[in-house]
């Protein structure tokens, strides 16, 4: 919402200078695009944004012409800037190419290689807007030099240098910007930008429609690649989000306009599972010197602003960079320091070679929390949280768990940190679990055992997380088996072979791809073995799951409660 309310103008603005949809915006995730999509045409169907067959809350190349690429996540649209802008040499397009990038997503490597690629190139003229709400870049960014910028912007100073470079010898027409970066340099000193190639302007009020309208005509007709570095307010004009210095607005749910409180009831010992995780955390640091949190650029989503209020020192974030998080953890893990990182399941992807080779290649004994584990709803396609097991599973030397409970998460925590000595990742859903805070964390240890929850001798019943305590009373009344299959890597082979001596049909189920997950490394070990029974796989096939909301979601993919009641008991 936040991102959204701080690009009002400059989305306006550049929309009335750019020709698009032939010109190509490209909008480092969707976050800020909300306005684009309502001057594109998508207004009177704003109310299903995020919506189960609605708009996505991400731009969507099927929604809209206007929507020339999808962002799955941050500090992507250089990167696709330039392969926009180098396509016109296969193609004979002439359009403007015009990444548009938050000042949190310019932390991102990937950002940087895209501008150091970019700016070795003087033929090539991409238009960068930095969209700069002062919340996550350095200072110094926000102090270049005012004084060349206000010179570049005189119509006259570009028509004098427009018309001293036609009357050039070529030789010293290849000097015109060595000699003006010099200037700049003398005057108020380089920055990045300039010293990667780049004209730089700025930083502008990107709440003046008329400056945002002056530089973004100039850097249109210039002939060189250009950022246009934009100081904009998050949440500008609504007090609320302004106010918010920890990223709480920058999506929410449904709330009172007025007050700003959230319409959504908040039940007694009603916790989200990133709290559970963060207050386990909080309590191991209490009781261990040596233990630190590296975090990318999660604080507040990951439920660690009160853990960063205890151990200020003691929680390292370091940007929108997951790379750079897991194997600055894998540094502190070879340095025996415990260390924990939460990262989203949707995120873990974009370190999967850091967390191969820099932490479990090496067996560094690093816990990632590994959270909005599943389905997460609203988020769609791009956040789902369904392809870590397929990913990580096939690792040497990972573990992989999920609890189904708030004591069996600090169990397998208990077991990461005191017993385990390599990595492992400890899942986590998306949602509320029931627990009293006050209650003092246990120092019971998991074993990785799973554990049979109902007896049952008409079938079996295998699966991990809170979809168990949604179905144990009805499969019981089925005379089904339940077990909770709590660790994912590695399997409990002994009850595996257990269940299928008993020659009954086993159902598997998985918020998560089937190919390659859990219930694939089932049937793995059984044809490994020469075991033979029944396997029903419940899980996601081979496709993405758009937006909508968790319950919805898991209906139309057949995950549901009354889904797998009634295909057990179709079955059986």
């Amino acid at each position: 919402m936040s991102s959204n309310l701080g690009v009002v103008e400059l989305t306006i603005a550049l929309h009335r200078v750019f020709d698009t949809p032939k010109d190509k915006l490209i909008f480092d995730v969707g976050h800020q695009g909300y306005v684009h999509k309502i001057l594109t045409g998508r207004a009177d169907e704003f109310d299903t944004l995020r919506k189960h067959k609605g708009l996505s809350g991400f731009l969507k190349r099927s929604e809209s012409e206007y929507d020339c690429y999808e962002a799955g996540h941050s500090s992507t649209s250089i990167a696709a800037a330039s392969g926009f802008e180098f396509s016109k040499k296969y193609t004979g397009n002439t359009q403007k190419v015009i990444p548009i990038i938050g000042d949190g997503a310019l932390t991102g490597g990937m950002a940087f290689e895209a501008l150091n690629f970019l700016g070795g190139f003087r033929d090539h003229q991409p238009i960068i807007i930095l969209n700069d709400n002062e919340m996550s870049i350095s200072e110094n960014i926000g102090y270049l030099s005012r004084i060349l910028n206000d010179v570049r912007g005189r119509k006259l100073y570009k028509k004098t240098k427009s018309g001293v470079s036609r009357i050039l010898p070529r030789f010293l027409k290849k000097l015109t910007y060595k000699v003006e970066r010099g200037i700049k340099g003398f005057v108020s000193a380089n920055n990045i930008f300039d010293d990667l190639g780049f004209s730089y302007y700025g930083p502008i009020n990107g709440h003046n429609v008329k400056e945002l309208l002056k530089y973004l005509k100039i850097a249109k007709n210039s002939n060189k690649p250009c950022v246009i570095h934009v100081l904009t307010e998050k949440g500008k004009g609504y007090a609320h989000s302004e106010n918010d210095k920890q990223g709480i607005w920058h999506g929410v749910a449904p709330f009172n306009i007025e007050s700003g409180i959230s319409l959504k009831e908040k039940k007694q010992n009603q916790h989200s599972w990133s709290t559970i995780i963060s207050e386990y955390m909080i309590n191991y640091a209490k009781q261990n010197q040596k233990f630190g949190v590296v975090i990318p650029a999660m604080i507040a989503g990951s439920s660690f602003i009160k853990y960063q209020q205890l151990f200020p020192d003691r929680i390292h974030d370091v940007g929108i960079a997951e790379q750079m998080a897991v194997t600055m953890a894998g540094g502190l893990a070879m340095n025996d320091v415990d260390v924990f990182v939460p990262i989203y399941s949707t995120f873990i992807q974009r370190a999967y070679d850091q967390v191969n080779h820099d932490v479990a290649r090496q067996n560094a004994k690093v816990v990632f929390g590994i959270d909005r584990a599943g389905l997460v709803g609203a988020d769609g396609e791009t956040h789902q949280g369904v392809f870590d097991i397929p990913l990580l599973r096939p690792i040497p030397n990972m573990k992989i768990v999920h609890p189904r409970n708030a004591e069996e998460a600090f169990k397998l925590l208990n077991y990461a940190f005191k017993v385990n000595t390599g990595p492992i990742c400890v899942r986590y859903e998306r949602g509320t679990v029931e627990y009293d805070l006050t209650n003092e964390i246990t120092d019971e240890i998991s074993d990785l055992s799973w554990e049979t929850l109902e007896q049952g001798a008409n079938a079996t019943f295998i699966a991990f997380g809170s979809i168990l305590d949604k179905v144990r009373t009805e499969l019981k009344e089925l005379n089904v088996e339940v077990i909770d299959a709590k660790s994912i890597k590695p399997l409990d082979t002994e009850t595996i072979n257990r269940v299928i001596n008993k020659n009954k049909q086993v159902f598997i189920y998985e918020e998560s791809q089937i190919l390659g997950g859990f219930g694939s490394s089932v049937l793995e070990y059984m044809a490994q073995e020469n075991l033979q029974v029944n396997v029903t796989l419940f899980g996601i096939k081979d496709q993405y799951v758009e937006q909508g909301t968790k319950e919805e979601l898991l209906q139309e993919l057949g995950l549901d409660k009354e889904s797998i009641i009634n295909k057990i008991k179709n079955t059986l």
